[in-house]
């Protein structure tokens, strides 16, 4: 099984993610040029070698109209690099925005009455007595949507993007008590996270991965400054982010873990731990800016699984009071929020009532969700939980030819042992397609993977 593993042991930000895989690629050129070519706003994207701690790896530079999006740890020794200092930014206008802070920038909350993008005036001191105005647009989440949608990708990667995207909205929106649609996102902070979360879904393609898997998230320690004040780390928006995510603090003072970051840790991770037994035959090294005792880095591991370990959170619930169709339909709900397998076990409960038990398998990144589905879509008014560690094949998918048409076949091996079974929704199709029993078409596809072996 081709695994890609991530090893977040300096945290997890966009542009480190996006150095770390683009490492991974045989040549970043073609790449970085088809990611300028997009349009995005204002946009540059260039790489170049930085060391730390003696290592030498690849560092993005995303600029927006030739700036750069900072964050400012408060009270640790952590600083970027040398030109890249951050300024303060001032408004020297009124605006609504309640009692709540931003984190980094990526959010800018002001009333507005439509979503279409607006412009403000800022005050930039940069450290050296001089200033200058200029314009920032600020953006909804509907016009970052409506920007990737119109990107000449394929449609999985804008899909995954809008989808990363939406999870920080919906992180924001939680964080500062708005609804998703009506956080505002100013130029530098969107247009640079719209780069860095596109940049990462699109090597997340290209690399094509069948798994990844991550180490558990360093968050960092102690205090961060937003637009609005001083914060502690984890960001209020990266903690929600993070949920159901194993993360910890430590000794290094800083923000590790951004908001992009940890959206784009979500929905391709599969489970978090120790790295797998792999024979890595590619190793990328994302560089941050911010310096620190230890090599700041994302660490990205691309190799071969031969099966092994993984972790998966076991949910259970009991019900008597609900019916067939409702429980029927609470189980097509569950595989949507992102179970691995449900099922239910009959049980006799009290007042001699017969009942079901509803089992639901989900990865750790995916249980909080599974979770609150569970609740949503029963009756039950809490959910067991324990985490499981089980032994794993690697998994491919192929096709093998048929009298009835391509068939296409799952194979795992790993452990001294290999499998092949033939997928069920191809084997009813094509025995609906050409009127024969599923049995027949289902001996004629093992046959052909018995032929093959």
């Amino acid at each position: 099984m081709k695994t890609l593993y991530l090893e977040c042991q300096m945290g997890a930000a966009g542009d480190m993610l996006m150095a770390a895989l683009l490492e991974l690629l045989p040549d970043p050129a073609p790449f970085l040029a088809r990611m300028n070519a997009l349009g995005i706003p204002g946009v540059e994207i260039t790489r170049e070698p930085m060391q730390k701690c003696g290592i030498t790896g690849t560092h993005i530079r995303v600029r927006v109209r030739g700036e750069e999006e900072q964050s400012e740890d408060v009270g640790g020794h952590a600083h970027p690099h040398a030109q890249e200092a951050p300024h303060v930014h001032e408004h020297p206008h009124e605006h609504d925005h309640g009692e709540a802070p931003h984190d980094r920038g990526y959010l800018h909350e002001h009333e507005h009455g439509g979503e279409t993008p607006h412009t403000h005036e800022h005050g930039h001191e940069h450290g050296e007595g001089h200033s200058h105005p200029h314009g920032h647009h600020h953006y909804s989440f509907s016009d970052i949507r409506a920007l990737i949608e119109g990107f000449d990708l394929p449609a999985e990667v804008r899909s995954d993007a809008i989808a990363v995207y939406r999870l920080i909205a919906e992180a924001e929106s939680h964080a500062h008590g708005v609804a998703a649609e009506e956080v505002h996102f100013h130029e530098v902070g969107s247009m640079d996270a719209v780069a860095d979360i596109v940049g990462c879904c699109l090597l997340f393609h290209l690399i094509g991965a069948d798994r990844v898997a991550a180490s558990p998230v360093h968050v960092g320690s102690g205090f961060v400054r937003c637009a609005h004040g001083v914060l502690p780390v984890p960001a209020p928006a990266t903690a929600y982010l993070l949920r159901g995510v194993p993360a910890y603090g430590g000794e290094v003072r800083g923000e590790l873990c951004t908001p992009p970051g940890a959206a784009l840790l979500r929905p391709f991770v599969s489970s978090f731990g120790p790295m797998p037994v792999m024979a890595a035959e590619k190793i990328g090294y994302g560089m941050g800016s911010k310096e620190f005792e230890c090599a700041n880095c994302l660490r990205a591991f691309l190799g071969e699984e031969d099966g092994g370990m993984d972790e998966t959170c076991e949910l259970r619930c009991n019900l008597d009071d609900m019916t067939p169709e409702a429980v029927g339909a609470a189980v097509d709900l569950l595989f949507a929020a992102g179970a691995l397998d449900v099922f239910l076990t009959p049980i006799q409960m009290k007042k001699n009532r017969p009942g079901v038990m509803l089992t639901c398998l989900a990865r750790p990144a995916q249980k909080q969700a599974v979770v609150e589905a569970m609740l949503l879509h029963t009756s039950t008014l809490g959910v067991r939980e324990h985490t499981c560690r089980r032994t794993v094949l690697r998994s491919s998918l192929s096709t093998v030819d048929t009298p009835y048409g391509p068939i296409c076949v799952k194979r795992s091996s790993g452990h001294g042992v290999a499998k092949e079974k033939p997928e069920y929704a191809d084997v009813l199709a094509a025995a609906k397609a050409h009127g024969v029993p599923f049995e027949t078409v289902w001996r004629y596809a093992v046959a052909a993977c018995e032929s093959e072996a």
